[in-house]
């Protein structure tokens, strides 16, 4: 998914949408499988740092940076910490390098097409990623890429309302809260969603603590959905529309299910009853295909 924030409202948002990714992976959490095992809540998460983690064995939370990451701290001033954070932590992958001279092309009042910074960012995965698109309409957006797909299409769309709602209502006064949480605890708490999903446990921040404070990550999305309806209404949707997608977020809450405690509910019990792995998972996968073609939101899922 991607957004296109004002420039003025870039480093705030940005620090939301960082801030709340934990609270979004934990909310719609979906692949709790992966060949027959049992493993986090959003098993994407954690495999894909592994698959593409090219640094040497044993790195562990060492430097080098792995290419797949959180984010290396809260944005201060402007975007333009991300491209040089990703120019100077990361070597190029692909070394290929266009004809355009940038520098003269801004000289002469244009927008330069930066081929080769375009190329590089693609090869780090941040799970928030600055995208600089120099086309007809120049512009600096955010593609939000810890959302994931599923378990419908009503489940998606809500996951996006609620992602920049409360990217939009936060931001209008985050400082307070990024002073009041490191962002190294920010970091964990969105593998603590990844990994127990709406069960977890997180550090969120609030303007008036004196130490860090660690809640149930329902509640704490459950306080924060009035702030989710005024960033939406605040630019410009409907009150209709605003209920309609966050009612179901709520309906999720209230249920305490998701895709992957769905999933993860079903499997058990088929196993319980006598399914065979191979089998469970070919029944677990066409219940939840036709669950998801009627586009039922996840928290109206009944068993199998």
């Amino acid at each position: 998914m991607h957004y296109r924030p004002t420039s003025q409202r870039f480093v705030n948002f940005w620090n939301a949408a960082q801030l709340i990714s934990p609270l979004m992976i934990g909310v719609s959490a979906n692949s709790p499988l992966l060949l027959g095992r049992r493993l986090w809540q959003e098993t994407r998460v954690p495999l894909f740092c592994q698959s593409i983690d090219g640094r040497s064995e044993g790195a562990g939370t060492r430097c080098p940076p792995p290419r797949v990451n959180f984010g290396q701290g809260w944005l201060r001033h402007s975007a333009l910490e991300l491209f040089r954070e990703a120019v100077q932590l990361y070597p190029p992958l692909i070394p290929l390098v266009s004809e355009e001279d940038p520098v003269s092309v801004v000289a002469a009042g244009g927008t330069p097409k930066l081929e080769e910074l375009c190329l590089h960012e693609g090869t780090i995965w941040s799970w928030n990623r600055p995208i600089y698109d120099p086309g007809d309409d120049p512009h600096l957006r955010i593609e939000m890429r810890a959302l994931p797909a599923g378990p419908s299409a009503a489940d998606m769309a809500a996951n996006a309302a609620l992602f920049i709602g409360l990217s939009q209502g936060l931001a209008e006064d985050i400082d307070p809260l990024l002073s009041a949480l490191p962002f190294s605890c920010a970091r964990a708490n969105f593998y603590r969603a990844a990994q127990s999903g709406l069960k977890a446990s997180i550090y969120w921040p609030d303007a008036h603590q004196n130490g860090l404070l660690e809640q149930p990550l329902a509640q704490v999305l459950e306080e924060l959905l009035p702030t989710a309806a005024r960033g939406l209404t605040h630019i410009g949707v409907t009150e209709a529309e605003v209920a309609r997608w966050l009612n179901l977020i709520g309906e999720r809450l209230q249920s305490r299910q998701t895709g992957a405690s769905w999933q993860l509910r079903q499997y058990n019990r088929l196993l319980g009853k006598g399914f065979s792995v191979e089998d469970a998972c070919h029944h677990l996968l066409a219940g939840y295909c036709a669950f998801s073609q009627d586009n039922i939101p996840v928290a109206r899922w009944t068993d199998l």
